[in-house]
């Protein structure tokens, strides 16, 4: 799992932004993939850090 770092809002879906090594990895999630993972859409683009993603999986999951 890697922290959320920041998160754009895209007609498609959400952005998501982690560290990866010395930089930035990114990975689109529709809304409907988030929804089905019971992510509130608005919570996470107000806060990301809050968050975590799974990039080998595909999935976003709150940090417990």
């Amino acid at each position: 799992m890697q922290n959320i770092v920041g998160t754009k809002k895209m007609q498609e879906g959400i952005l998501v932004m982690w560290n990866e090594g010395s930089g930035v990895s990114s990975d689109t999630f529709s809304y409907q993939e988030l929804i089905d993972m019971k992510v509130n859409t608005l919570d996470l683009l107000d806060r990301p850090a809050a968050y975590q993603v799974d990039p080998k999986s595909h999935a976003v999951v709150p940090k417990t």
